[in-house]
């Protein structure tokens, strides 16, 4: 099924002016929270004396676990501001820069929370050498608030515990997902301790800062986490109308709603899901949009990787849908270039698929490079293939396992779809007459070639194949284009650096380049080969982590700017 709502062929508007070029709203938020630190280090000075109260022998543990343990609450707070889902946050920052951050400054307040525990467990037990049990079930269990603190402290180092990647990768998301809301609980638990015993919060201005942070996460939390996904769910009224096998184990869900258009959703975006289908609703799961959006319906594709995700090919027309979002910047909204590079793996050709259906951009300027382990693993095929054949695009398919875990090519051969019917870019040649003045078509009534036709001189493609250099980056042996190609079996190339028309792209044995799956050199080569005007391109990128490190630093060693490489990826 395609929910089109392409522009008409040729139609483009400007991209947008670069991101770097623009203030927002949230710019100032990496500058507050830093100025939160100060503030929290400027309160501990004017309380406790600030450096000199280290010097006293009788307070400098005492004194330095209070401002671990306060610089720990600031940063508790900010992690959860940071992934508080406010709007304009969101799409300024883009959720997956947001959740680096908020797990890294996780994961320092664990640590300066765990040496606060620690220092004041060791300035008690100084203070008491003879009863050091009884001073440490004081400090953990009797004293004001303590047994509260405490289990807020284990609920947190559960969090942190299951948080680390080897503990990721053994949980299911869902699993996952629900341990760690128990933060929220252990936060909560370690707040009165605070206020009580906490001799930093005696003062009046102490007291109004402290609660307005707390006050704040709290609302952002509140507002933005719970109310506002709550009125977008019984609004906008979303409920399953259809389910479709994409392919083994990939099912798309299309969803029709109310006025679905006033959440000004883009291509590229993706929603966290709840289904109320049963047991198990409770537990969100984030899918991106693989359709275009439209007024009244959206669309998403689901692989198979858990218990919410096998659901879905069990949901029935009519089951209801709850909604947090949209959330994600791999749109076109931030695009700095006319031209656009589209590059997937696996389940993340869905944004991209998206993405082809309704960004501007004209017959000839966006390439999509689409790389899946087995035909019929090869979701949406006939979908970019109508795609490509209305708006111009050039699809290059890269089927088979991956060559090594550090390349994002394929083994297998690259294939130049030979459904488009336009190719990327001119005609080469070796002779003195230059480049074509245009893409190289079919010469027969079928319509345009699959791919570029390069010759050796002025009188046209040659009749076999012809072999490469050693200095090629191709392999030695003929590509193979389609029956329904103008071109011959056998395909043409330059001599020395063209790219060849619809080939393959195998490097592990090709003549005087490197066999070590290392090597970065191949990828990039490849790449420049594949899409000359890469510097002149947004790049959006989606698939497995791995895969998009590949492709970035191949991006990057291609000449393309970091600020034009966008990327979304399937991880938690």
């Amino acid at each position: 099924m395609t929910l089109s709502t392409a522009l008409p062929r040729g139609q483009r508007t400007p991209p947008a002016p670069p991101r770097r070029g623009r203030f927002t709203l949230a710019d100032p938020l990496g500058a507050l929270a830093i100025l939160s630190v100060v503030a929290v280090v400027a309160l501990w000075v004017m309380n406790q004396g600030g450096p000199l109260s280290l010097t006293a022998s009788d307070r400098a543990t005492g004194s330095l676990g209070l401002l671990v343990g306060l610089l720990a609450s600031d940063l508790m707070i900010l992690q959860v501001v940071l992934l508080a889902r406010i709007p304009w946050v969101e799409r300024s920052w883009g959720h997956d820069l947001l959740t680096r951050r908020h797990r890294l400054v996780g994961f320092a307040s664990f640590w300066l929370m765990a040496a606060h525990v620690t220092l004041f467990a060791l300035e008690r037990s100084t203070r008491e050498p003879t009863a050091i049990p009884d001073a440490l079930l004081r400090l953990f269990v009797t004293d004001s608030w303590m047994l509260f603190a405490t289990v807020g402290t284990a609920l947190l180092i559960m969090v942190v515990v299951t948080s680390v990647r080897v503990a990721r990768r053994r949980l299911r998301y869902e699993s996952w997902h629900l341990l760690h809301l128990y933060s929220y609980a252990g936060i909560a638990a370690t707040f009165p301790h605070t206020f009580t015993d906490g001799a930093d919060f005696h003062e009046t201005w102490t007291r109004v800062y402290w609660w307005c942070l707390y006050g704040f996460a709290f609302a952002a939390t509140l507002l933005y986490r719970v109310a506002l996904p709550t009125w977008r769910s019984l609004y906008h009224r979303l409920r399953v109308e259809s389910v479709v096998t994409e392919a083994p184990g990939t099912v798309s869900v299309t969803l029709k709603g109310h006025r679905l258009d006033r959440m000004r959703t883009a291509s590229g975006q993706f929603f966290v899901w709840r289904f109320l289908d049963g047991p198990g609703w409770s537990r969100g799961n984030p899918y991106t949009l693989s359709a275009a959006p439209t007024p009244d319906r959206l669309r998403i594709t689901i692989k198979s990787a858990g218990d919410g995700s096998e659901r879905a090919a069990r949901l029935t027309p009519g089951t209801r849908a709850l909604i947090e979002g949209p959330y994600g910047t791999l749109t076109a909204r931030h695009r700095t270039h006319p031209g656009m590079l589209l590059m997937a793996a696996g389940i993340g050709i869905t944004p991209m698929r998206a993405l082809l259906e309704d960004a501007p951009y004209a017959p000839g300027e966006a390439t999509l490079i689409y790389r899946y382990g087995e035909d019929e693993h090869a979701v949406f095929a006939d979908e970019l293939r109508a795609i490509a054949t209305r708006r111009g695009v050039e699809l290059i398919l890269l089927p088979g396992p991956r060559r090594a875990d550090t390349s994002w090519q394929a083994v297998g051969p690259a294939h130049l779809d030979d459904t488009s019917w336009s190719v990327a870019g001119p005609a080469h040649g070796t002779d003195a007459s230059g480049p074509a003045a245009g893409p190289a078509y079919r010469t027969d009534a079928s319509g345009p070639a699959a791919g570029p036709a390069y010759r050796t001189d002025a009188s046209g493609p040659a009749a076999g194949p012809a072999h490469l250099t050693d200095t090629s980056w191709q392999t030695t042996g003929s590509a193979h284009l389609t029956d329904t190609s103008w071109q011959t079996a056998g395909s043409v190339h330059r001599p020395d650096t063209s790219r060849q028309a619809a080939g393959s792209a195998q490097f592990a044995n090709a003549p005087g380049h490197a066999t070590d799956p290392t090597h970065l050199d191949d990828d990039v080569q490849v790449l420049k080969n594949l899409v000359p005007d890469i510097a002149r391109r947004d790049i959006y990128v989606c698939g497995p982590p791995a895969w998009i490190t590949a492709v970035r630093k191949a991006a990057r060693g291609a000449g393309a700017h970091r600020d034009s490489v966008h990327t979304e990826e399937f991880a938690w």
